[in-house]
């Protein structure tokens, strides 16, 4: 685990195993092939982003595929951030996000304690532009104001596997791109115990 940023917000950026993700893919593949289950599983109308489909996966697969990833990596962040050790965290949500050409997520802020991105899909050459700053497909992170020596921005280029972890009431964006295919991704909200969300507690 990577975590970044000596002042401000901490961003943790981890590596999912190939297994998970694979699970994952296979699992709203599944979705997508059953018309009732999609329509079931649309989360679209609870979500800010501007993109194709949104949706929620059964509480069943993510607690036996995924949750535990989840866990074991947020105990380490916080740790690694705080350096107190987490008693209790659960689930608010997880959702997957179907994103393609010209589709884009806007600048918003997530519920709960801690919110998580992690990439199923990427399209090859996703961020290819003619210009120098190439932010097609990416996401970028906002806080504060841009001072000497002090960047309010941190850009990601997503790649299948990458998983980002970060407060949930960091803003951030995911902007459009210009390739053909899929950029898939899933995102969380997780509670954690209020002694240890406590800045004032210890």
């Amino acid at each position: 685990m990577k975590v970044l940023s000596p002042f401000g917000p901490k961003i943790a950026i981890i590596k999912i195993p190939k297994n998970i993700v694979n699970k994952i893919n296979q699992e709203v593949d599944k979705i997508l092939g059953d018309k009732k289950k999609l329509k079931k599983s649309d989360y679209s109308k609870k979500l800010v982003g501007q993109v194709k489909q949104e949706i929620k996966l059964d509480n069943k697969f993510v607690k036996n595929n995924i949750l535990k990833f989840i866990t074991i990596n947020i105990k380490k962040y916080i740790k690694i951030g705080t350096n107190r050790n987490v008693k209790k965290i659960s689930l608010k949500s997880l959702w997957v996000v179907r994103q393609f050409k010209n589709e884009y997520n806007p600048i918003h802020f997530h519920s709960g304690n801690i919110s998580g991105v992690g990439y199923l899909k990427i399209p090859k050459n996703i961020n290819k532009s003619r210009k120098r700053l190439k932010t097609n497909g990416t996401i970028d992170f906002i806080n504060g104001t841009k001072t000497f020596l002090s960047n309010s921005l941190f850009n990601h280029n997503p790649k299948v596997g990458d998983m980002i972890l970060f407060p949930n009431n960091l803003m951030h964006t995911a902007y459009p791109f210009k390739r053909d295919g899929e950029r898939r991704s899933f995102s969380f909200n997780i509670d954690i115990d209020k002694k240890t969300f406590d800045i004032f507690n210890g």
